[in-house]
C-alpha cells in the first residue's frame, strides 16, 4: 500500500514577497540566532514575520503553551502567511501539537519546516490534514555556520517544485546499517524520540511508508525501549522501507554493560524488518544537516546510496 499523489495537500511554493512567520513551538532561540534565520528568510525575498511569542522563556519553552498555540494557530489561520519556520527544537511541542486548527490548515495548506522536536508536529498535521511538510531546515542553532550550498539546496526545496536528491555520505556511521535494494512510498518520520512520544495519539498509519529516522543525544536503553515499543505496538508493520539520518551523541554512558554501540540497537532493532535500509544520510542533528520533504512520495535505493523524494510544494 502506498500514498496516492491526490491524498496529499501541497502547500503553494514561496515567491518573493510572500509572507512567512518565525516563531517557537518548543524551546526559546537565541536573539541572535533569530535573527540570523529572518536575515536569511529575507535575503530570498521573502516578508518575514516574527511571532509575539517566539522570544519567551516559561522554563525550558518559548512560553506557556497557551502563547505558543495561540502563535502557532494565527499563523495557520492567517491567509496571507504562506509558510510557518520554526526557529529551533527543544522540548516542548508535543504538549501543543494536539491543539493545532487541523481545520484551518486544511483549508489554506502552509508549508511548515523544522525539525527535531518539530516531528511531532510533522507527524500530527499528516495524520490529520495528509499535508506535505519539510524535514530540516535553518534553525537558530545551525544558522551561522551552514554552508552556502546548503542553503541553496533549502531555498529551492521551498521556491521551486524540483525534485529533492539526498545522497548517502559513507562517512556517516548509519551508512554501516544499510542493506540491499530499493523501496518506494510516501517518506514519513523524523526525530525517534517524537515518533514515539507521538505513538497513540499524533503518530499516522505508517503502512506503505518510507520511514525516516533520526535522533539526538539518546542512550542505548532509550534508543532500544523506543524502537521495541514502536515495532511491538504494530506501528512500523508493513512500512517499505527505512531511511536512517544521523544518531548525533547516541551511545552507551558510564554505566553501560557490554560492547554495543548505537549502531548495534539499530542493526538489531530494524533488521528484523526485513526490508531496506539505506543509512548514512546527512539529516537531523550535527553539522550542517541536509533537508528533506515529508510526506510526499519518494525512492530509496540502497544499492546507489541514493533516497529521492517529490517535492513537497506546488
Amino acid at each position: 500500500m502506498t500514498t496516492k499523489r491526490h491524498e496529499v495537500l501541497l502547500p503553494a511554493k514561496l515567491k518573493p514577497g510572500d509572507r512567512v512567520r518565525l516563531l517557537s513551538p518548543a524551546s526559546t532561540p537565541t536573539p541572535e540566532g533569530l535573527e540570523q534565520c529572518a536575515t536569511l528568510l529575507a535575503s530570498w525575498g521573502l516578508h518575514v514575520e516574527i511571532a509575539p511569542h517566539a522570544l519567551d522563556e516559561y522554563g525550558y519553552l518559548a512560553g506557556t503553551d497557551k502563547d505558543r498555540l495561540a502563535d502557532f494557530n494565527d499563523a495557520l489561520r492567517d491567509p496571507d502567511v504562506k509558510a510557518i519556520f520554526a526557529t529551533r527544537g527543544g522540548k516542548g511541542a508535543y504538549r501543543i501539537a494536539d491543539g493545532l486548527d487541523f481545520s484551518a490548515a486544511r483549508k489554506d495548506p502552509k508549508l511548515l519546516v523544522g525539525f527535531s522536536e518539530i516531528t511531532i508536529l510533522h507527524l500530527a498535521l499528516w495524520k490529520q490534514c495528509r499535508i506535505a511538510s519539510i524535514h530540516g531546515g535553518i534553525v537558530s542553532w545551525n544558522v551561522g555556520s551552514a554552508q552556502p550550498e546548503q542553503i541553496e539546496r533549502l531555498r529551492s526545496m521551498i521556491m521551486t517544485t524540483d525534485p529533492v536528491c539526498v545522497s548517502q555520505d559513507t562517512k556517516e556511521p548509519t551508512a554501516l546499517l544499510t542493506t540491499r535494494g530499493s523501496a518506494s512510498g510516501f517518506l514519513m518520520g523524523g526525530n525517534q524520540d517524537m515518533m514515539a512520544a507521538a505513538a497513540g495519539w499524533a503518530l499516522p498509519d505508517l503502512r506503505g511508508a518510507i520511514l525516516l529516522l533520526e535522533d539526538v543525544d539518546k542512550r542505548l536503553g532509550h534508543m532500544d525501549r523506543q524502537l521495541t515499543m514502536l515495532q511491538n505496538a504494530g506501528y512500523l508493520r508493513g512500512i517499505a522501507g527505512i531511511a536512517l539520518g544521523r544518531y548525533y551523541l547516541c551511545g552507551p554512558d558510564a554505566t553501560t554493560q557490554g560492547d554495543w554501540t548505537a549502531l548495534d540497537v539499530l542493526r538489531d532493532r530494524l533488521r528484523r524488518l526485513n526490508v531496506p535500509i539505506l543509512g548514512g544520510l546527512p539529516l537531523g542533528h550535527g553539522q550542517n544537516p541536509e533537508a528533506v520533504p515529508l510526506g510526499t512520495m519518494a525512492f530509496l535505493d540502497a544499492d546507489a546510496g541514493t533516497l529521492t523524494v517529490e517535492a513537497a510544494v506546488q
